[in-house]
């Protein structure tokens, strides 16, 4: 792989630049804040970190912080003690170094600690009911188990909080060999229940064993021409020839600390353990005026129902972010393999369970990309040819939880527009199945294999400030012409604004029939027509939501109910299911933030939009899945006076060789 420059923040800097309000904690932040907690009278020996980040200070009138003065820097921190079965909340002042405030949650788990995710498998490895299930299904070398410590879901009551200690329902997989593709030979009717709180199993079900599939699933070069693999290949293709991206010039991109400038942009890049990348004021220069579009943008929950109602699948409902943590599960990026061309690296840091700070190097990658003709006209009367090339400023991520990666890339567009796309594959999380039977809820992928239908939603919180902070937001519908007599040849059709007034009438649902979109206004900014100024969500991928009143996950993850919900701005509200939904029952989140029906017209307005994947696999996703993707588009809407990418230079020609 061809290596072009990189550079990661702070590294050409010397001295690191003291901290703007919003940057995330350093490493020194997240120990220090540790330690203030460690050295008071709340710690127990029992006491762990879950999470620790920014408390991000509160907004400004200016939604900038630039020229304010003396703005304190404090760390927000989520602690789990497992002998009081209690969460604790804590805001510390790392200034002075002192705990400002400490708030017990009783009656909600945690999301995982750290250890969660690497001491399950062990345990469950050494229970003699576990070992005994695995015999019956031929397997005796138990270190070729993978065991994944999948969160808990919810079976029922005896999941409550009340009644039941923290716990996970591992399931497991058997690899053939070292280093092969454990997902291959799922270990079908074997759940176990493990107690993280002690670290202990407390039950292992089986609902009678089925014979692990022979194929191998590997897509590694170590495996994948083997014969035994499938599908098998001779070996790579010998046709694929190098492609370099090179910007002999440098970026146009110029990175100040968190801060980041391109072209008309502005923007500040966040990251926490939680959330992982987040974007903080985000404003476009219109001629020499900054105009703000976004205070704040972040994934604000996800969670992946399965369709399927076998023991060991209908209960599959995680929400990857709320359960685990997409900062934690972010990946060090790799050039020339995640990311290509002229990159600019931002570190990630986490922390661990006892208040370590822990680096994920190159956990964001930033760059340029070529994105064909921005515009472009032919006269044909005179020849006259104008065209000027598009090219898009990409912010990403991609986390691994479990079998499955997702990528989260945000875009910037030189036309002004913005783009949200996530990118999902790996490996396909796995059941088998007797021989000559048919999978009923879900599609064979290999012999002795299937694939459960699934769906994954995503949901983005998009704190809005179209030009400021009083915004409101409108539905949009393409309808025909109500009026007979100004329609009398049937062709004519009008857009229909619907002013989204109230919290009540928040939840709102995309319509094919009337091209539907919303537009976010700020009707004290009238552009040269006398017309609120704006921007347009445009939706892409509408997926049909499949999760039933009635199950288990209806009521855990509500927000995917509506393709958009539109709350008044509030500081605690951040996650679209809910601060705690491991174990829950209870509808959380976006259902309580639009309880009290706050009003929306020219207020701060913050957009929750749900994005979704529709997952009925196939043999094409096995071994590993071709990316799939999904996203949304917000796109300026008479917020300009007219074209904004106009200004763009012409390319200079250049050569084509032809071999």
């Amino acid at each position: 792989m061809t290596m072009e420059d990189t550079r990661t923040r702070g590294e050409h800097d010397g001295a690191a630049p003291a901290a703007y309000p919003l940057d995330p904690l350093s490493g020194a932040e997240i120990e220090s804040a540790a330690a203030v907690v460690t050295a008071s009278e709340y710690a127990t020996p029992t006491l762990k970190f879950v999470m620790i980040q920014l408390a991000e200070p509160a907004k400004t009138a200016s939604l900038t912080f630039v020229g304010e003065q003396d703005v304190p820097r404090r760390a927000f921190l989520t602690m789990y003690d497992a002998a009081a079965k209690l969460i604790c909340e804590a805001v510390v002042d790392l200034g002075a170094r002192v705990i400002e405030s400490w708030t017990p949650v009783p009656g909600r788990f945690p999301s995982y600690l750290v250890e969660h995710m690497t001491g399950v498998e062990e345990k469950v490895r050494e229970d003699p009911r576990w070992q005994e299930a695995m015999r019956k299904r031929g397997v005796t070398d138990f270190s070729l188990a993978m065991i994944d410590p999948w969160p808990a879901g919810y079976y029922g009551a005896q999941d409550h909080y009340d009644n039941s200690p923290l716990i996970c329902r591992p399931l497991t997989f058997v690899r053939a060999a070292p280093s092969e593709n454990g997902y291959a030979r799922p270990v079908e009717g074997l759940i176990v229940t493990f107690d993280l709180d002690t670290m202990t199993v407390l039950d292992v079900e089986d609902h009678g064993a089925v014979r692990l599939p022979a194929k191998g699933g590997n897509y590694s070069e170590q495996f994948m021409f083997s014969p035994d693999n499938r599908p098998a290949f001779s070996g790579f293709r010998d046709d694929v020839k190098t492609i370099e991206i090179t910007q002999p010039d440098g970026p146009s991109f110029t990175v100040d600390g968190w801060n980041v400038q391109w072209q008309k942009w502005s923007l500040r890049v966040g990251f926490n353990p939680r959330e992982g990348l987040v974007l903080h004021e985000v404003t476009y220069n219109d001629r020499g005026a900054v105009r703000p579009i976004m205070y704040r943008a972040a994934l604000s929950e996800m969670v992946v129902p399965y369709g399927d109602s076998s023991p060991t699948h209908w209960n599959k409902n995680v929400f990857d972010m709320g359960e685990v943590g997409m900062g934690f599960s972010a990946n060090p990026l790799t050039l020339g393999c995640d990311c290509l061309g002229e990159i600019f690296y931002f570190d990630g840091t986490v922390n661990d369970s006892d208040g370590n700070a822990v680096t994920i190097p190159n956990a964001i990658c930033m760059h340029e990309e070529d994105y064909g003709i921005s515009w472009k006209h032919t006269d044909f009367r005179t020849g006259e040819v104008e065209v000027r090339r598009s090219r898009r400023l990409v912010i990403s991520m991609i986390c691994t939880v479990g079998n499955y990666e997702y990528g989260f890339f945000w875009y910037l567009y030189n036309d002004a527009s913005i783009e949200m796309e996530v990118k999902l594959t790996g490996v396909l999380t796995t059941g088998a199945i007797a021989d000559g039977e048919t999978p009923r809820w879900g599609k064979m992928v290999a012999p002795g294999m299937y694939g459960p239908n699934h769906q994954h939603f995503f949901n983005f919180r998009m704190d809005m400030s179209i030009d400021g902070p009083g915004n409101s937001v409108y539905e949009v519908d393409s309808i025909p012409e109500p009026d007979p007599a100004l329609n009398p040849h049937h062709n004519a059709w009008i857009t229909k604004d619907t002013l989204v007034a109230s919290e009540a009438e928040g939840a709102r649902d995309w319509e094919y029939s009337t091209g539907r979109y919303w537009k976010v206004v700020n009707p004290s900014k009238l552009n040269e027509f006398g017309a609120p100024v704006g921007y347009k969500l445009m939706p892409k991928d509408i997926v049909p939501v499949m999760v039933q009143e009635g199950s288990v996950i209806y009521d855990r993850a509500r927000f995917v109910q509506h393709n958009l919900w539109v709350t008044k701005f509030d500081a605690k509200e951040l996650y679209a299911a809910g601060d705690y939904m491991y174990q829950s029952a209870d509808a959380q989140g976006l259902p309580e933030y639009v309880a009290d029906d706050a009003p929306l017209e020219d207020t701060d307005v913050v957009l929750w939009y749900t994005v979704g994947a529709h997952h009925v696999v196939c043999p094409e996703d096995w071994p590993v899945m071709p990316c799939h993707y999904t996203g949304f588009k917000l796109k300026p809407v008479g917020f300009f006076d007219g074209n904004p990418a106009l200004d763009l230079p012409p390319s200079p020609p250049k050569a084509c060789h032809m071999a």
